[in-house]
């Protein structure tokens, strides 16, 4: 989901890749939704060649696409009328290149395609190299004031511009993303469990991950026991492994007899990432609000149900008059939802008892907006520290080296990178938590 300030990093992190011009189509584009040339000139109030250039930028760095939506209206004709949409994931991926990298220089997956859901993923599942080609800029040389051309003309246009034998590539980011929600729910089992349970998983992963049509899957695919010890036998712990300890790990993994279908086994991945999410916003709460704090919100996130402030205080054994200035606290932050109930015969008018609980969709994305906020302030953090050493980084490299007030200087600026660096590669380890997994 791209929240407020999701929007805000994203169009921050163009801004810092490509410029303020590139940045303003970029923006505009969240803002409005799909637009066509045109309208990209209304809005953003940049001329016809800076919209133009800035599109190119965006395209081809996979930060937009351009696409022909359905004709409206029959006209009597084919008529095109491109329009651009800015491609939130993919311009917020440009925050993990690192991390893809890493994947890549220690293995090389074979592509897996996903069936598209969103628009968005529509969009990007027509581009193949042909549509690539057609979605270029080239289709508005020549439109009329409504930003219409006619396909032939367009097609003919395309195709005077592109050798037959030019192959178009695109990273495939859903792969990556795949691999890393994998290493996050073996790792997320292995601390819940223990490294047998998880070698369970990382075999059955292994052994479906072909089959898989989405990343977010909320079951693994079937697969039967014996295809499950096959694939945990390839493994050193799992060759010590035998079949009642693999039964028994299955069922850790939440394999019950009422999830069984045909002798196959299907783990619930959905739980095991919300369980994760779980845990990120104890830890959140337990270092803003305190244990007491904690306490209650655990109390009212694993039930999932209205309670009382009473009911609550006296369940948590925190002081009956600290529990109503806590559960406050965290309504006001809209870490909970509260209700008032009217008090029929109170003999005081307008009583009211109130009611709490944690509405679970709601608060993680309003956790995951803070988090983008965060990543935000860590960025623009980081570009404050560069401009303020900005000649720093201009003194040659052998100067920096020698003993001296310079040296101390570069490497206190190489520490604040290192320390803010880490930090956003960490927070963002969280944001796929709640955004991509």
């Amino acid at each position: 989901m791209a929240t407020q300030y999701g929007i805000k990093f994203a169009v921050h992190l163009i801004t810092n890749h490509f410029g303020t011009l590139v940045a303003k189509v970029c923006e505009n584009l969240f803002k409005h939704g799909p637009l066509a040339l045109d309208q990209l000139i209304h809005y953003t109030e940049l001329t016809k060649e800076q919209v133009k250039n800035s599109l190119l930028v965006l395209v081809q760095h996979n930060c937009a696409q351009a696409f022909v939506p359905a004709p409206e209206d029959d006209v009597g004709r084919l008529r095109v009328r491109t329009e651009y949409m800015a491609l939130f994931d993919n311009i917020i991926h440009r925050l993990r290149f690192p991390k893809f990298l890493e994947i890549v220089s220690r293995k090389l997956d074979e592509e897996i395609f996903e069936a598209p859901e969103t628009l968005e993923q529509r969009v990007i599942e027509a581009a193949v190299p042909g549509d690539g080609i057609r979605f270029s800029l080239t289709p508005d040389t020549g439109s009329n004031v409504d930003g219409e051309t006619n396909s032939d003309d367009a097609q003919m246009s395309v195709e005077e511009n592109v050798e037959e034998d030019q192959i178009l590539w695109r990273a495939n980011f859903e792969e990556f993303i795949r691999h890393l929600r994998h290493k996050v729910l073996i790792e997320n089992v292995r601390t819940q469990h223990d490294d047998g349970t998880a070698t369970v998983l990382n075999a059955v992963l292994e052994a479906t991950r072909t089959g898989e049509r989405k990343v977010k899957m909320d079951n693994s695919v079937p697969l039967s026991l014996d295809a499950i010890i096959t694939e945990v036998m390839k493994t050193d712990t799992g060759r010590t492994m035998t079949i009642d300890r693999i039964r028994a790990s299955l069922g850790q993994l939440g394999c019950s007899q009422r999830m069984i279908v045909d002798d196959s086994y299907s783990i619930d991945l959905k739980k095991i990432i919300e369980r994760a999410r779980n845990e990120e916003v104890d830890s959140i709460v337990l270092k803003r609000y305190g244990r007491d704090a904690y306490r209650m919100f655990r109390l009212l996130s694993k039930d999932g149900e209205f309670r009382d402030t009473d009911q609550i205080a006296a369940s948590t054994l925190v002081e009956k008059k600290e529990a109503p200035k806590l559960l406050y606290k965290l309504w006001d932050d809209n870490y909970l939802y509260m209700e008032k109930i009217p008090v029929s015969g109170a003999k005081i008018p307008n009583t009211f008892i109130l009611m709490w609980k944690v509405n679970k969709p709601l608060l993680w994305e309003y956790v995951l907006d803070e988090m983008y906020h965060a990543a935000l302030n860590l960025n623009l953090r980081m570009a404050f520290e560069q401009e303020k050493d900005e000649e720093l980084l201009n003194v040659p490299k052998d100067k920096l080296k020698e003993p001296g007030p310079l040296q101390k200087k570069y490497k206190r600026l190489q520490n604040v990178w290192l320390l803010l660096g880490s930090s956003l590669m960490k927070l963002d380890d969280a944001l796929m938590l709640f955004h991509d997994f």
